[in-house]
Order: C-alpha cells, then sequence, then structure tokens
C-alpha cells in the first residue's frame, strides 16, 4: 500500500517570506528622514547618525540570515509495508538565499519509517543504502539503489556557488543511521614547519595538497598572528592544484609571528600554523646594535606626529644608549626614550620615518619605515559637510566669513610629559574664521606671571607644540594666542603647573623562568611577569647551552603573553634560558637562568597497535600476534591488553588483566566453530592509548591443513638508499612437514597489490637483505614459509617503508684499542635516556660475555673482543632498543677466515751503535715513516730525557730516524734506553741497554759503521743480467739466495749492516732491506724473469759481486714452489709457520747463568725450526742445547758469557711461508765486579 498526501497549490501565483520586499519598505519609509538629518548636521553628529543607521541594517541583515527556509507545504511523517516506494515532493525554494549547510540540516532531520512484516526483519538491512543526489544540471534527480524509497529535491539554481554533493545514508548496525558521501576534497599534505629568516631577505612558505583542489577551496587565506594578509607588492599569495604559498619579500623582524594557513573543507576549516622567526642582519658597524621596530606615528598634525617604537633584542657590544631618526635627522641629541615628537613638518606632505639605535660602538642598522603619512590638519571632517547625491560640499569656513580677529584657543594642557620635553596641546577657537590660523606658545614658572614667546622664531600651525628647554624640578604655566591676518587674539586661559617628568626607568626583570619537555626540537618556556607591569610591551627571549654561556636571541618581536614555545634546538642537549622584559624606557635586566633541561619528547600514551594476525589455532585456543605502535609516547611501551568478543555479540569483554609483555599471546577457553574479533591496548607509563581496529573476525577451528601458518612479526634494519634487512619469526604451525624455507615478495608503493618475488629458490634463514632498491621510493613486503607440502599463506604486508638513507647514519667501525685488543664501535645518530644499545650476532645471537664485553658511553658503543679466534666469525648487528632503524651490521669474515688486525708501528731497524774516528757515539734506529703528528718520548733509566748540549736528540718523522749523538761518553751515560713511539692510535717501544767498554769502544772505533756511497740501483746488461748495486762502506756479504713466497720470487743477500736506503724499481720488482738483508722480489714470476742475477757491492775499495743464476732447473723449481704456495692463499693464512708466543724483545742476564729461549710454534704440517746467532745457525752441542717438539722449541745456552751477547732468532718454515722472530740478549758482570754491565 502507498500513501501519497497531496495538496493542489497554484505554486506560480504562492506569495513565499518575501524578506526583500521588507526590506524595501523599510528603507523608503526611513529615506526621508535620514537625508533629512544628513543635510542638517555637520561633522561628527552627521556621522554618528550614520553609523546608527548603518549598524542597524547590518542587525537587521544578521537576523534575516539566520532565518530558516520558509516551507509552505511541510512534509509528514509517513508509514510504508517493505519493500514499498515512497516519494517526496515539495515545491521549488529559494534556496539561493541560503547556506547550503540549512539545506543538508532539513534533509537530515527528515525521518523515513518503514513497517517490516517480520518481527525478525532488521529495521535497516544490513548491505542496503539509500543514495541522495543533489544536482544543478537538471530539474529533478532521482537515484532509488535500496529498493524502499527514493526522493526527490528540486534543483540549485545555475548560479549557484556550491557544487554538487553526494548524501548516502547506510543502515550498518556498527554506525549512525545516517552518514555523507562527499565528493573527494583537498587536504593539506605537506606543511610548513617552523622557519628562520634573516632579516632582509625572502621568506618562502608551502603547502602542498592531497588532490586538487574543489572550486570551493580555491581561496587559501594566509595570517600572521591571526591577522589576514592580502596580496601585495611585498607579499604574493598563489594557489595551484598541488600547493598553496606565499612569498615575502625583504623580511623586518615585525613580521616575525605565527604564520597560519586555511583550507575550507566541507566540514569546516583546516588550518596548519608555525612561528617564523626573523633573525638580525648583520650590524652596521662592528659592535653596534640591532635595529629598533614596531616604528609607529601618532597625532597627525598640520606639523606634527608623534613617533613610538620597540627597543632591539641585541645591544650589540655595549647597551643601547639611544635613539635617532632617518632619513633626515629629526633629532640632535640622542633620545633614550622609545618616543619622540617631531615638529616642524610641512602641511600636505607625506613623510616616512625610521628609527636607529645608538651604542658606543656607532649606529646601528635603519628600522622598517613607517608607512607614508600625509600632514594635515586631523579635525577637517567635522567642518565638512558633503551630500552625496547632489556632490555639494559645504565648508563651516564659508559660513565663518564675518570673523575678522580670532578668538583666543582653549584648554592648553600637557598631552605629552617626559623628563626632556613636554608636548603642550589645545583646542582652536569656535569659530575660527575663514582665514588660516597660526599660534603663539608663551610661558611663564609658576606665580611669576612673567611671560616670554616659546616657539620663538618656529611657526606652530597646529594645535600641538613640543617645549624642550625646560628646567627640571620647576613648573611652568602655558598660553597661547590666535593669529591670522587680521591680527593676534588675546592669550588663552594660562595652563595648569607643567614640570619635565621624572625619568622613566626600565622595566623590572621577569623571575621564574621554567622551561617544560616538548618535543624532540622544542621546550616549552614559561615565566612570571613583574609585579610592576603596566607599561611592560612585551618579553625577549635567550637561550644558551648549558655550561657554555653562549647566549642567542630565540625572538626579535616581544613576545605579549608570559610563555612561549621554542623551536630550533638539538636533540639530547642541554639548555638554560633567560628573558628580558620590554618597555619604551628600554629592556630591563636579564632574568635569572632557569634550570637546565634536556631537549626530548614529552611523554605521552602510544598510538594504537595494528594488524593483529592469527598465527594457530587448536579449536578451543588462538595465538594472536599484532604490530608494535608507530609510536611509543616518548617512552618504551610496557605492555598490551587485549579485548574479545564474539561476532554476535557487540559488547567487548578484557582478556588479560596484567599487561603482556611480548607482542604474542593465547587466548584460551574459547567455543569451537565460533567467530571472534579481538582488538589490542598499547600502555607505557604515561596510560593506556587508544584501542587498535577491530581484527577481521577469526574462526575457532583446529588448524589441519598441510602447509605451513604465515610468518609473522616482519622487521627492517639497516634501511639505506639502495638496501635494507628484512627480517621476520618462523610460523608456529608448520603443517604436515618442517619448514624448509622462505619466500620473499615485494610490492613497490604503499597501496599497490602487485607483488614480485624476491628470491628464485626458498631461503633458510629468516633473514634477507633486499639489494637493488630505489632511493626514495616506497617498498612493501609479505613472507611465506614453504615445506613438503608447499607454500603457506604470507604473512601480513609489512608497513611501508622508504628507501633513504637517513641524516647522521653511522656504520659500524672496526679498530684496536690501546691494549691492542680489537673492538667493534657503533654511534647512533639520535640517543634518548631510554635507549640502549643492543648487540647481538646474526641478529639473533647474543653476544657471549665470556668472548666479547660491550662499553656504552652517551651515542657511543663499543663491543670489544678478548681473544678472538674463528669462533668469532659472523655478521655483527647493533641496534636501539627504542628505534629498530638506527642499526648497523660488520661482517667479521674475510674469505671465511679471520684477519687480526695490528695496530702498531713498523721497525725498520732495531738499537745501532755507531762510534766515528773522533770517538762520538750514535745511537738510532729506524721505524717506518711516521705522520708529523707522530710522538716520541726517551727514557734513560726510567725517566724522561731531553735534548741536551752533550746528548742530543734527533727525530726524523717522516724517515721514522731517533737518534742520540753523545760528543763524549761517560758512566752517567750507561744504562737502559728506551724509545717510546706513538702515531695517532698505532704506538710502540724500543730498548737498548747500553755500556760503556772501552775495549769494545776501541774495535768499534776502527770499522766505520754502514755510510752509503751510492744507494740502491739496478741494471740490466746485454747478456740479460740483472745487476742489482749499491755502494756501502765497511761491509760484508753473503751469497745470493732466492726464496719463493706467495707473491714470487724473492733474491737475497745477507749483509752485516743495516741499509736505510729503499728505491722502488717498477711495478713487478720491489727492492728492500732490513738489518741483515737487501733484496729485490719478483711478483708474478713469468718466463721472462729466467737468467743470471748479480748483485754488486763495495766496502770502500774494492768491489764485490754476489750472483746466481736463476734459469734452467732451478727456475722451474721456484716457479713449481710459487705456483705450489700461491694455489690456496686461504690455507697459507691459517697454515703456514709461524711464532705464536715465546720470545722477548731485549733479554739481561748476569755471565755465568744459564739462557733459557722457548718458543711456541704452529703451522701445518709442523714446520721446520732453525735457531741462529747473529744471523748464523746454531746446532745443539757445546753450550747450546737445541729440542725441537711440533709445537714448541727451546734453546739453552749454558754458562753464558759476554761473547754470547747478540741477537738470538728463530726462523720457522713449512710449505705454506715461514717467519723469523728476533730477541736481543745482553749479558752483564756478576755484582763484585766494578759495574754491573751489559754488553750489546
Amino acid at each position: 500500500m502507498q500513501v501519497q498526501n497531496k495538496s493542489n497549490f497554484d505554486y506560480e501565483n504562492l506569495v513565499l517570506c518575501s524578506t526583500r520586499e521588507v526590506l524595501k519598505e523599510t528603507m523608503a519609509a526611513d529615506e526621508e528622514e535620514y537625508y533629512r538629518d544628513k543635510w542638517t548636521m555637520f561633522g561628527n553628529e552627521a556621522e554618528k547618525v550614520e553609523i546608527g543607521k548603518a549598524s542597524a541594517h547590518m542587525k537587521y541583515l544578521e537576523d534575516l540570515s539566520q532565518k530558516a527556509p520558509d516551507f509552505p507545504v511541510p512534509l509528514r511523517a509517513h508509514t510504508v509495508w517493505e519493500g514499498m516506494t515512497v516519494k517526496l515532493s515539495f515545491p521549488p525554494l529559494l534556496l539561493q538565499l541560503f547556506s547550503l549547510f540549512f539545506f543538508l540540516f532539513l534533509l537530515i532531520r527528515l525521518f523515513i519509517h518503514i513497517f517490516s512484516p517480520s518481527p525478525s526483519s532488521p529495521l535497516f538491512p544490513s548491505s542496503s543504502s539509500t543514495v541522495i543526489i543533489v544536482s544543478t544540471s537538471s530539474n529533478t534527480t532521482s537515484l532509488p539503489i535500496f529498493s524502499c524509497f527514493s526522493t526527490i529535491f528540486p534543483p540549485l539554481p545555475s548560479s549557484s556557488p556550491f557544487p554538487p554533493l553526494l548524501l548516502a545514508m547506510t543502515t550498518d548496525t556498527a554506525t549512525s543511521p545516517l552518514a555523507l558521501v562527499l565528493e573527494q576534497e583537498a587536504q593539506f599534505g605537506s606543511t610548513f614547519p617552523p622557519t628562520w629568516v634573516r632579516e632582509g631577505e625572502s621568506l618562502v612558505l608551502k603547502c602542498g595538497f592531497t588532490s586538487a583542489p574543489l572550486p570551493f577551496q580555491q581561496e587559501v587565506s594566509w595570517f600572521r598572528d591571526g591577522v589576514q594578509l592580502h596580496h601585495s607588492s611585498r607579499v604574493d599569495i598563489k594557489t595551484a592544484s598541488e600547493m598553496a604559498s606565499i612569498t615575502l619579500r625583504g623580511i623586518h623582524k615585525e613580521d616575525e609571528g605565527v604564520y597560519s594557513v586555511r583550507l575550507r573543507t566541507w566540514d569546516g576549516v583546516q588550518e596548519h600554523s608555525a612561528f617564523v622567526y626573523v633573525k638580525d642582519a648583520s650590524a652596521a658597524v662592528v659592535g653596534g646594535p640591532a635595529s629598533p621596530l614596531a616604528v609607529q606615528v601618532h597625532d597627525v598634525n598640520k606639523d606634527y606626529v608623534f613617533l613610538t617604537w620597540k627597543p632591539p633584542s641585541a645591544d650589540g657590544a655595549t647597551p643601547v644608549e639611544g635613539y635617532f631618526g632617518q632619513w633626515v635627522r629629526c633629532n640632535d641629541q640622542v633620545q633614550k626614550m622609545c618616543h619622540y615628537p617631531v615638529f616642524g613638518l610641512k602641511e600636505g606632505t607625506m613623510y616616512q620615518f625610521r628609527v636607529r639605535s645608538v651604542n658606543q660602538a656607532g649606529e646601528g642598522r635603519p628600522s622598517k619605515a613607517t608607512e607614508p603619512v600625509l600632514t594635515a590638519d586631523p579635525l577637517e571632517h567635522t567642518r565638512t559637510m558633503v551630500d552625496e547625491w547632489r556632490e555639494i560640499i559645504i565648508t563651516k569656513d564659508q559660513l565663518e566669513g564675518q570673523i575678522k580677529v580670532p578668538f583666543p584657543p582653549t584648554d592648553v594642557h600637557a598631552c605629552e610629559v617626559s623628563d626632556t620635553y613636554v608636548v603642550l596641546s589645545w583646542t582652536e577657537p569656535e569659530p575660527r574664521g575663514r582665514e588660516p590660523l597660526t599660534f603663539y606658545v608663551e610661558q611663564s614658572l609658576t606665580g611669576k606671571n612673567s611671560w616670554r614667546l616659546a616657539n620663538m622664531d618656529k611657526v606652530v600651525n597646529s594645535p600641538r607644540f613640543p617645549v624642550f628647554d625646560l628646567e627640571k624640578g620647576k613648573e611652568y604655566c602655558f598660553r597661547v594666542r590666535s593669529v591670522n591676518k587680521y591680527g593676534v587674539s588675546d592669550p588663552s586661559e594660562p595652563s595648569m603647573p607643567i614640570s619635565l617628568g621624572k625619568t622613566q626607568a626600565a622595566p623590572a626583570s621577569p623571575h621564574s623562568v621554567q622551561p617544560f619537555r616538548d618535543t624532540d626540537t622544542s621546550v616549552l618556556l614559561q615565566w612570571q611577569e613583574p609585579k610592576e607591569k603596566d607599561d611592560i610591551l612585551g618579553y625577549y627571549l635567550y637561550y644558551s647551552e648549558a655550561g657554555k654561556q653562549n647566549w642567542q636571541t630565540i625572538n626579535n618581536k616581544p613576545v605579549t603573553k608570559t610563555r612561549f614555545t621554542v623551536h630550533g634546538l638539538k636533540t639530547q642537549r642541554e639548555y638554560v634560558f633567560r628573558v628580558k622584559s620590554v618597555s619604551r624606557a628600554g629592556n630591563s635586566k636579564y632574568s635569572d637562568e632557569s634550570s637546565s633541561i634536556l631537549v626530548k619528547s614529552a611523554i605521552h600514551v602510544p598510538s594504537p597497535p595494528s594488524a593483529i594476525a592469527l598465527l594457530l589455532c587448536s579449536g578451543s585456543e588462538m595465538v594472536l600476534t599484532w604490530r608494535a605502535p608507530a609510536w611509543n609516547g616518548g617512552d618504551p611501551v610496557r605492555g598490551y591488553y587485549l579485548d574479545q568478543r564474539d561476532k554476535s555479540v557487540a559488547m567487548w569483554r578484557e582478556v588479560n588483566v596484567k599487561p603482556v609483555k611480548e607482542r604474542q599471546f593465547k587466548v584460551c577457553n574459547l567455543a569451537d566453530g565460533h567467530y571472534y574479533q579481538f582488538r589490542v591496548f598499547a600502555a607505557n607509563l604515561a596510560g593506556i592509548g587508544k584501542p587498535s581496529e577491530p581484527s577481521e573476525a577469526f574462526l575457532c577451528e583446529k588448524w589441519t591443513m598441510p602447509q605451513p601458518g604465515c610468518p609473522y612479526d616482519l622487521e627492517f634494519r639497516e634501511v639505506r638508499h639502495d638496501s635494507l634487512v628484512l627480517l621476520w619469526e618462523a610460523p608456529l604451525y608448520e603443517g604436515q612437514s618442517p619448514v624448509t624455507g622462505y619466500m620473499v615478495e615485494i610490492s613497490q608503493g604503499d597501496q599497490s597489490e602487485s607483488w614480485t618475488p624476491l628470491n628464485d629458490k626458498p631461503i633458510p634463514d629468516t633473514l634477507y637483505r633486499v639489494p637493488g632498491l630505489q632511493d626514495g621510493q616506497t617498498y612493501r613486503f609479505r613472507v611465506s614459509a614453504v615445506n613438503e607440502a608447499g607454500v603457506g599463506r604470507a604473512s601480513l604486508t609489512s608497513e611501508p617503508i622508504t628507501a633513504e638513507t637517513q641524516p647522521g647514519t653511522k656504520n659500524i667501525e672496526i679498530g684496536v684499542d690501546n691494549d691492542g685488543f680489537i673492538f667493534l664501535a657503533y654511534e647512533a645518530a639520535q640517543m634518548t635516556d631510554s635507549g640502549e644499545f643492543l648487540w647481538s650476532k646474526n641478529y639473533r645471537d647474543a653476544i657471549d660475555a665470556a668472548r666479547a664485553r660491550v662499553e656504552s658511553k652517551q651515542n657511543r658503543s663499543v663491543l670489544t673482543f678478548s681473544d678472538p679466534t674463528e669462533e668469532d666469525l659472523g655478521l655483527y648487528t647493533a641496534e636501539m632498543s627504542d628505534n629498530p632503524n638506527q642499526s648497523s651490521s660488520y661482517n667479521f669474515t674475510a674469505e671465511g677466515k679471520l684477519k687480526p688486525l695490528v695496530l702498531g708501528i713498523s721497525l725498520k731497524s732495531g738499537w745501532q751503535v755507531d762510534i766515528s774516528e773522533k770517538g762520538e757515539v750514535r745511537l738510532w734506529l729506524q721505524t717506518e715513516s711516521l705522520s708529523k703528528d707522530a710522538e716520541l718520548r726517551l727514557i734513560f733509566n726510567d725517566r724522561e730525557i731531553s735534548s741536551t748540549p752533550h746528548r742530543k736528540i734527533n727525530f726524523d718523522k717522516a724517515k721514522g730516524l731517533v737518534e742520540i749523538l753523545f760528543d763524549q761518553l761517560s758512566q752517567e751515560d750507561e744504562g737502559s734506553y728506551t724509545a717510546q713511539l706513538r702515531d695517532g692510535r698505532a704506538k710502540n717501544q724500543f730498548t737498548l741497554v747500553f755500556v760503556d767498554e772501552s775495549e769494545q769502544l776501541i774495535i768499534c772505533s776502527l770499522s766505520q759503521g754502514p755510510y752509503f756511497l751510492e744507494f740502491l740501483s739496478w741494471i740490466v746488461t746485454e747478456d740479460c743480467e740483472l745487476v742489482i748495486k749499491c755502494k756501502v762502506l765497511a761491509l760484508s756479504a753473503g751469497p745470493l739466495r732466492i726464496q719463493c713466497t706467495p707473491e714470487g720470487f724473492k733474491l737475497y743477500c745477507s749483509l752485516k749492516y743495516y741499509l736505510i736506503h729503499i728505491q722502488r724499481i717498477d711495478a713487478r720488482n720491489k727492492p728492500g732491506s732490513s738489518m741483515q738483508k737487501v733484496w729485490i722480489e719478483i711478483f708474478n714470476p713469468t718466463e721472462n724473469d729466467k737468467g743470471k742475477y748479480t748483485v754488486e757491492l763495495f766496502d770502500g775499495k774494492d768491489t764485490h759481486q754476489r750472483h746466481l743464476d736463476l734459469s734452467g732447473q732451478a727456475f722451474s723449481d721456484a716457479l713449481l714452489e710459487y705456483q705450489r704456495l700461491n694455489f690456496n692463499p686461504d690455507v697459507i693464512v691459517s697454515d703456514r709457520a709461524k711464532v705464536t708466543k715465546g720470545l722477548p724483545d731485549v733479554v739481561a742476564i748476569m755471565e755465568g747463568k744459564s739462557l733459557c729461549l722457548t718458543c711456541f710454534i704452529d703451522g701445518d704440517p709442523a714446520p721446520e725450526i732453525f735457531w741462529l746467532r747473529n744471523d748464523r745457525e746454531l746446532i745443539s752441542q757445546n753450550q747450546f742445547s737445541i729440542t725441537k717438539e711440533p709445537k714448541c722449541s727451546t734453546l739453552t745456552v749454558t754458562n753464558v758469557t759476554m761473547e754470547d751477547s747478540g741477537k738470538y732468532s728463530i726462523f720457522v718454515r713449512n710449505k705454506y711461508g715461514s717467519q723469523t722472530v728476533n730477541v736481543t740478549v745482553g749479558v752483564f758482570d756478576h755484582p763484585e765486579n766494578e759495574l754491573n754491565t751489559i754488553k750489546i
């Protein structure tokens, strides 16, 4: 059954609510009296009447706009059967007179009742909705999506400014019965942050849109401190489809403040605000003050104006002493107060004013110029009547032509009183007359009646006059005479006694300055105003890092409130603050410093968790997991709370009373076959946050599928511009067989559903390094587990992640500390109080405290290895506990083998002793080349020594040469000499036990030390022989020999003295020398390197040669050995012969004792062992006893004598390499002898 109520109305002739006609009748009734009043009233009286009429008219229009639309035939309630169609009609309305929102309001108030024939049927089916379209393009529009009813509305006029609007009535029981579906509107996407700009520069602020603005959103409004900004010569406002922007050119300190941008939306207005700080421009002179601001012009007259301004925040090197006007200087004396009367201007002239601060350094920069002002009679409008309809202007001057000699002025008084001047004011005579007036000002001491002219040669054209030459402490009376061309009036009545005011003191300082945490880069500052606050214009704020006293200005425009948010601070830095009061008398002293505050974000409740997933179901239990909150509120999440509900029940029920620490929980006592929904709350110290979105409805049914469940807890580490590391947890449900690997998929963009596999074969680990990402692109990931039955369900999609390297990101560094221990160090870009460094191995395993220790200080953490071995190989990671995005890793491997680091200074030649023919003694040693920052400490018998005339010390850093030169030895020079060298983190020390034995010195003096006549060089003869040549005095040498190395051939000749000069030959042939040898290395030898090699030596008289025939079988054997050594470099590194420990650098022993030297050896196969003394092999006989074991060897020297002193060496070798370790042995006499001497 359909019910329709219709009435037969003549809509064409229907009289509606005629507000327009009512308005016309009202104005017509008032018109005659309104214009009569204008003709008969002058000046202020006529203006008051006009304002009153206009106010009444505006109020009438306002009341009219609040009147609801008039409906001649209102809609009535109807009851219909379900499934029927209802058509509601009403006559057209004058909707163009009313806001669209009135129309929406009436629509929402329209009730449609649907009668259901079945008691069990819902009032509104959950899958149905009613859609109503209001269009401006047709007469009527009807869209019956739901069969219950459709509604027809009249169209909006074609000139309506409102766009088409889509309304939808939904019937979801979980939501409101009526919802509005509007056309997609623009919102602010990107916004501008707090901004800093320097005085005189341009300011540009931009806001991006999420979509193109709709027609009604085209006008974007910009405001500064609540005052709307408009387009001008300095201000450029633009609105495009992508963004809105504002540009201010030539910024001034007056432009500092809160800038807001407003965008109209369907719901109202979206607004974004941020503070813009204007910094002082560079000073005009060194130490000069900053510019004043807020220069304003008051009390404009024909020849007089009054200026006021505010003092600057920065005094410069010395306090501001006063101010000068510009450009033509208005004052000769410095004005200390921030106000000044300017007299002597020309009537009818445009003026601008600006002010400069002055201190001992000079004048500062000028302030912003005022807007142009026109000097004129401010009362001119009171003497003029204008008939707008007939364009007739009548002035009082035209009606006062009979006035000749003027009347005296009245009401003489002081309108401005300062400690240096008084500004007089009076009222012009009434009637004034037609002729122009000027004035004479007279003054007299109170009670003297001795009047004299005050303006002297100054012409006073307006009823204002500043008097400067008054004496403090005395009272004056003033009177004024009117003057025109007909004569001078009588004097006015004298003023009341007037005297100079007291010097205005600077305001009192604020107090109780307190900072409060706000964000990671801002602090909320509050303070108490002083008791005497009447003259205070605002406050200047200053900050400094705690303990540095490096004060910086925060604002350059006085803040009028007693709280302010200070932006631009550095996270995790401590700051202190102080405040100044500002008045016309200047700035106050600084307030007391605030307490220091560490800049970090204030604590809030965490944001809601997300992505609730089901990991396992047993039929009565469900294991759930969820994603952590995107923001923890500034404090770590301390636990989670869960709610559950049956799908058929609307009420939520608590699952756990105690918080859950982990993001995984087993929900018990569920009914098999029921659907359940869950939600999660996160909690921290600030409280419990909002709940997550309800999960999907999970069916409580035991899992029996053969494929594994979904992995979970996808996380990111080491996010860089081209790569990242993805981690996840293995599924709790494995299926019919164990999980064998994982498949990883990637999707570019934050909404795309196009997935691309990253791996062709399943990967066994629960982490994957994703390479080849594009800088700045956004990606999502998901992971699936694999077993014998196939690929299981994919995990929940990860959060979108952008491939970019965050500013300040640092990687793990490796090094060796001062004690020789290898360490890994990581430095965090940002650090919070609750943040901790977490070190792990392969992202999962904890660090074994027995093998490495962790030390953290501030934002740096160091992992130091106690004794690194192959057990310590692996991938080491460091991350922040509260921000895993700050993370890095280091692969502590090198082709599968550990590379121990050595950070020391290499020695080329140990301590040597040279004695010249004149008896001068030279002690020297040589290391590798050192940097210019290298340091040397010489220790003699446990005390540090320096250069003296008797004992000169030379240190050539470039050559690594340390020398001690004695002009003549004495017993005081005997003892132990230790050279301690440090170059950056590298260091080493070398010791010499030195004694003076006259016989030995005589022997040494007969043989000159190594002296080069010609340095090392080489030539190739016509017979293709390579000749290595050097000329050295007093030299003995062994035969030329060959040694095979993994790099090639090494041809060497043993010498008696150390050669200090090394000269590179070419890329494949490298010469070198040591204390005992000179050699040339041939890298990567080939058949072309066959031939006869000769080294030529010169002893000062004769030339000696050493030859080696490297051809035939000798070359073949050497090449085969090289190829064998070079076959497997990995084995060479670990299994070559080497000495692990045992020999010290120096040994001192008493004569007659037994010397025992023990070394521990390693290598596979077991190395050959040789002991040498002064580079000659020792055999086990007489006083020398040698024992050799696979891992150990001992040399025993019984009944040592002075002749047993010297250099002892152990040489070990196997098929993979060799090593030599040296020790210097010194033997000293028995105590009963004259000295405990050591012979080296």
